[in-house]
């Protein structure tokens, strides 16, 4: 398909990316093809690439395609107070902006001391957060399974894993959710984060323990506690977010589609299908900032220009046409997508692991806890977050019969 050159580019942003992003992706490839002219907060260009071939040539090229920001041509446009800057850091010395060798010592850095984490372990301590936060509502009756479930279970268990103590698991999800929204709150809650983590590193400093943080700073790699700051920033922001929407969009795939109906009372082998289903057709991460252009190029019939942002579109990758042939087909256990990224900067698989754990152990607790669970509203009425870059949902409020605490 050409491009139509004429089309106006398309904000990154606006009701539609919440309502119906699987038809806006279509217009945006009908009306511009695999590679996107977007326009970001401030009326800043960037691409959004959307095809799967140009998404593998992107993230597979790293030397073309950089993930050193401070390529960016627009910095000079680019305001101090640019809700946007904890998604697309300046100078942001984190594992994301760090490319070469040293992007590889720090990402064997962060995988080694994910990997050490048990999985026995991981399991028991997300069944034992699961079953607190269940606990807490199941005499009711109802409940909001975001609010109050999905989107405080994974950062407890991180939290966990990283050396956190139990009590500063809210201010955390409030910080992240902040940032990663990119309104107003985006800058303090980027600032609360670092604070945290910072303080963290100092308590570690003085009495190591069995936790990711202590593995962190013992790696011999010769890191500063600012690289592990940003770093840990990073993975708490990865493995919450998307993992709590993880939850929260598979639990609505499965409330609101006939064919997990039976998972829903007492059968389990359809949560693994469910959760790849959701990792290609609503994956938590939609949209990803970014690579930069080191030099004029070609993609997707696109003249690309030396210092030009763009934006890994992963959902409009994951339902490319040209890839899925038969978009009505079931995914089954195909795990060819994109949600994880891809390359050099792909999620590291030990924190896939541990995502896929939390995610997994949080959904089978509310089968396993909560009988004959269903909706309270509409399944049509489910409000999503106003995000372009993740997708969860508001929340997905749900009636059952009142059980005892455990």
């Amino acid at each position: 398909m050409t491009p139509t050159t004429a089309s106006a580019p398309v904000p990154l942003g606006g009701l539609r990316f919440q309502t119906e992003p699987a038809e806006l992706y279509r217009e945006m490839r009908r009306d511009h093809g695999s590679v996107v002219p977007v326009v970001l907060d401030g009326d800043i260009p960037a691409w959004l690439v959307l095809g799967y071939r140009e998404l593998h040539q992107v993230t597979g090229d790293p030397q073309l395609f950089s993930r050193d920001s401070d390529l960016w041509s627009q910095w000079d446009r680019i305001p101090d107070d640019w809700p946007l800057l904890p998604m697309i850091g300046r100078k942001q010395p984190s594992i994301l902006y760090t490319v070469g060798e040293r992007h590889r010592e720090r990402a064997a850095m962060i995988s080694d001391a994910l990997e050490a984490v048990d999985p026995f372990e991981l399991r028991s301590q997300a069944e034992k957060f699961a079953d607190e936060l269940i606990d807490a509502v199941c005499p009711k009756g109802e409940t909001d399974l975001i609010g109050d479930y999905a989107a405080l279970l994974p950062v407890r268990v991180l939290a966990t894993l990283y050396g956190f103590a139990d009590e500063q698991g809210p201010g955390l999800v409030t910080a992240l959710n902040d940032m990663i929204n990119g309104r107003e709150g985006a800058l303090a809650g980027q600032q609360h984060l670092a604070a945290s983590m910072a303080k963290l590193i100092a308590d570690r400093k003085e009495s190591p323990a069995n936790d990711v943080v202590s593995r962190m700073l013992a790696n011999t790699a010769g890191f500063t506690e600012e690289e592990i700051v940003q770093d840990l920033m990073v993975m708490m922001a990865a493995g919450h977010q998307p993992t709590a929407d993880w939850i929260g969009n598979s639990l609505r795939l499965m409330l609101t589609d006939e064919r997990f109906a039976a998972s829903l009372f007492g059968g389990r082998h359809s949560v693994a299908e469910a959760m790849n289903e959701v990792l290609w057709e609503d994956t938590p991460t939609q949209n990803v900032a970014g690579r930069w252009a080191s030099r004029d190029t070609q993609l997707g019939g696109r003249r690309v220009r030396s210092g030009d942002l763009l934006l890994l579109g992963l959902q409009g990758a994951n339902s490319d046409p040209q890839v899925r042939t038969d978009s009505s087909a079931l995914t089954g256990g195909n795990n060819a997508h994109f949600s994880f990224g891809h390359g050099e900067h792909r999620c590291p698989f030990p924190a896939q692991e541990v995502a896929e754990v939390i995610a997994r152990t949080g959904i089978e607790v509310v089968l396993d806890r909560l009988p004959d669970i269903d909706l309270t509203v509409p399944a049509e009425s489910l409000a999503r977050r106003p995000s372009p870059w993740l997708r969860g949902l508001s929340e997905l409020p749900v009636r059952f019969t009142p059980v005892p605490v455990l």
